[in-house]
């Protein structure tokens, strides 16, 4: 069952690039924007991260937290940031268990590959619950960002 608008989001602790925990519980009181994506070092997953790289001043100005996860390791995810430029922290799911438990994961993807993060984007409020979720089927597409900025505003 996909997750919707008004349920709690699913409680998660996962590493970031920079190698610390990073938990969804230490960031009640402001808004998280979740964005999933397949695989770093992709060109529709760098779009996807780089318009919110290109964005990241909304953010910041609401006080939202926004966070990347893939089931990519913390070291590709560092090096991933660190080319880009991304300002905000990379985590690794390499488990799936957090993309499993956000509805996010291909049971199979391109080439065979088994347990990849779907492309998705979630926006979590100050009490922790979903107030926006959209899980994509295609990795070509990329998540609706202007309904997004426009749920902030």
């Amino acid at each position: 069952m996909s997750l919707q608008s008004g349920q709690p989001a699913p409680q998660f602790t996962l590493v970031s690039s920079e190698l610390k925990e990073v938990s969804l519980a230490d960031l009640k009181g402001q808004k998280v924007v979740l964005h999933f994506f397949p695989m770093a070092f992709t060109g529709v997953c760098t779009t996807q991260l780089c318009t919110l790289r290109d964005h990241f001043s909304f953010y910041e100005g609401i006080n939202a937290q926004v966070l990347g996860v893939s089931v990519d390791s913390p070291f590709t995810l560092a090096k991933f940031k660190e080319e880009n430029g991304y300002q905000f922290p990379l985590l690794s799911d390499f488990n799936k268990t957090v993309s499993t438990a956000y509805g996010a994961i291909y049971d199979e993807f391109v080439l065979g590959l088994k347990g990849v993060s779907k492309r998705a984007a979630f926006v979590i409020d100050e009490e922790q619950n979903i107030i926006y979720a959209e899980v994509l089927e295609s990795a070509g597409d990329l998540p609706n960002f202007e309904a997004i900025e426009e749920l902030l505003k």
